[in-house]
This record gives structure tokens, C-alpha cells and sequence, in this order.
């Protein structure tokens, strides 16, 4: 201990029972005992604090490691869910465009043309009823 040996240590004993007196002696060596017990208990409190410290540790970072796996993730997907919706967009885009053309091949007409062909038609009806009275 400390780098004493045992004549060290009796050397010791001796000036502190000279010292302190043979009354005294074993109250301190008592109390020192005490002491001695009490910083035994700190310490190996300590040491399980640490350990529990690190265990916790341990676990947060697995945590962290998880939520940053499970963000990556989430992120992945949402960027191929996006790129899929662009795609079906384009693709509900491109039928459109293809059944324009056939429904004017079935003879189908959009509204606005309907409308612009009963102006035509009733434009040349009246011309029609005019030409005859103005001949005659």
C-alpha cells in the first residue's frame, strides 16, 4: 500500500502512539477505519454511476442510430412516393392528348365547337331567309 512495507508502517504506528497516547489510539484508528470504509462505498457508488452513465450512453446512441436510419428511410420513400406521383401525372397527362384525337374521330365534339357550329348554321339560315325576299 503506497509503496510501504511493513517497517514502514510499525514505524509509523509507534510515533502515533507516542503522539496521541495509548487512549487515544484506537478511537482514531476507529474513526480512520471508518473513513477508510466510507471512501470505499463513494468509489464503488461512483463506478456503478458511471457504468449505469455509459450503459445510458450505449443506449442513446443506438437510439440516435435508429431515429437517423428510420429519418433516411422516411425520406427515401417520400422522394420514390413523389417520383411516382410525377409519373402518374405525366401518364394521366399522355391519355388526354391520345383521346382528343379519338374522339374526334368518333365525330365528337367539344362544347365550345358544338357552340361555334349552331352560330354557323344559324348565321346561314338567316342568310338564307334574306336571300329570297331581297330577289324578289
Amino acid at each position: 500500500m503506497f509503496g510501504m512495507g511493513m517497517p514502514e508502517i510499525l514505524l509509523i504506528l509507534a510515533i502515533a502512539l507516542i503522539v496521541l497516547g495509548p487512549k487515544k489510539l484506537p478511537e482514531i484508528a476507529k474513526s480512520l477505519g471508518r473513513g477508510i470504509a466510507e471512501f470505499k462505498k463513494a468509489t464503488s457508488d461512483f463506478k456503478q454511476s458511471m457504468e449505469v452513465d455509459n450503459d445510458f450512453k450505449e443506449a442513446k446512441e443506438t437510439l440516435h442510430g435508429l431515429k437517423t436510419d428510420v429519418e433516411q428511410s422516411v425520406r427515401d420513400t417520400m422522394a420514390q412516393g413523389a417520383a411516382t406521383v410525377d409519373d402518374e401525372e405525366v401518364d394521366d397527362a399522355a391519355p388526354e392528348k391520345v383521346a382528343q384525337p379519338d374522339s374526334e374521330k368518333d365525330g365528337e365534339k367539344s362544347p365550345q365547337e358544338s357552340a361555334d357550329d349552331e352560330s354557323k348554321q344559324q348565321a346561314e339560315e338567316k342568310a338564307k331567309q334574306e336571300e329570297p325576299s331581297s330577289n324578289a
